[in-house]
């Protein structure tokens, strides 16, 4: 589907490792979680525990976006993605010279999203990046305007490649909502600047339910270190900004 829902073939890009230092956006991750750090529960169930003020919060975020990256995971089980819709970030975007709606990118090493989901009838701008082996899967069907394909070989997306080539390609600013393998990845990879974190006020807990960061983690001397920027309480629920420490 393109940006006004007509059905198109994709525009494919194959990414190598830039020899030259990168430009990549500027990339925020944004994400609610429980008290006790959880994104949703062991079921991994699509229904949100946030308030509409961080729905609120949530899109107006978004609306600062050129791209958002999501997760496989996350659109299987959510099935859609949250378009702008408030008529003042709809204006603020015509304002500042952008489409109505960020581009909507799903991240997949396999690509195995099923193409009846509510997201490929979405009025949104969609793109795809994977490896060789998802992007065959998407030769002969629509969905996806674009196929970004970073062969990164045995570790899936070569995310450097992506952001470098996402930046010559004129997204300035991106916003990640998850899933926790997506930002890990990220964060492994130092290409997460900044991050907003929702705490809201229920306990969810589990061995197995889902965290803001998942992966393999970091030991405490390697962890990466954030500086706070604001905190701000509406009725019960935290809204976090914090930035990366850099050396």
């Amino acid at each position: 589907m393109g940006d006004n829902g007509s059905t198109m073939f994709c525009d494919r890009r194959y990414l190598t490792l830039p020899h030259k230092p990168m430009t990549r956006p500027q990339t925020t991750a944004i994400l609610a979680m429980s008290a006790d750090g959880k994104i949703t529960d062991a079921a991994r169930s699509p229904t949100l525990f946030g308030s509409p003020n961080d729905k609120d919060h949530l899109e107006t975020q978004v609306a600062l976006a050129d791209a958002i990256l999501v997760g496989a995971t996350t659109i299987r089980r959510g099935e859609t993605v949250l378009p702008v819709t408030n008529p003042e970030l709809l204006k603020q975007r015509e304002q500042q010279g952008q489409p109505p709606q960020p581009i909507q990118i799903i991240c997949s090493r396999n690509a195995e999203i099923n193409p009846q989901i509510k997201f490929f009838s979405q009025p949104i701008p969609r793109w795809l990046l994977t490896t060789p082996e998802g992007a065959k899967r998407w030769e002969q069907q629509p969905g996806f305007d674009r196929i970004l394909v970073a062969n990164g070989g045995d570790k899936g997306i070569d995310w450097h490649a992506a952001f470098s080539e996402m930046a010559q390609l004129g997204l300035q600013r991106i916003a990640v909502l998850g899933g926790g393998e997506l930002v890990a990845s990220l964060v492994a990879e130092d290409l997460i600047d900044e991050f907003w974190l929702t705490v809201c006020p229920l306990i969810i807990g589990g061995a197995t339910a889902p965290t803001p960061v998942e992966g393999a983690g970091f030991l405490t001397v390697q962890a990466p270190r954030l500086e706070l920027l604001s905190v701000s309480q509406v009725e019960h629920e935290l809204f976090l900004h914090y930035r990366r420490q850099r050396k």
